[in-house]
C-alpha cells in the first residue's frame, strides 16, 4: 500500500476542504491580522 493509497482510503472528519475559496481565506485571515493590530495599539500594549 502506498502513501497516496493509505491517504485516500481516510474518512473526513468535517475538517476543512482543500477545494475552498483560497482568496476569501487569505482576505479573511489578512482582515483578522489588521484588527488585531490596530487592537494592539488602541490598547497601548505595543
Amino acid at each position: 500500500m502506498t502513501a497516496h493509497s493509505a491517504t485516500a482510503a481516510r474518512t473526513r472528519t468535517g475538517g476543512p476542504k482543500d477545494d475552498g475559496p483560497k482568496i476569501l481565506e487569505h482576505i479573511m485571515g489578512w482582515t483578522l491580522v489588521v484588527v488585531v493590530a490596530m487592537l494592539v495599539a488602541q490598547l497601548g500594549l505595543l
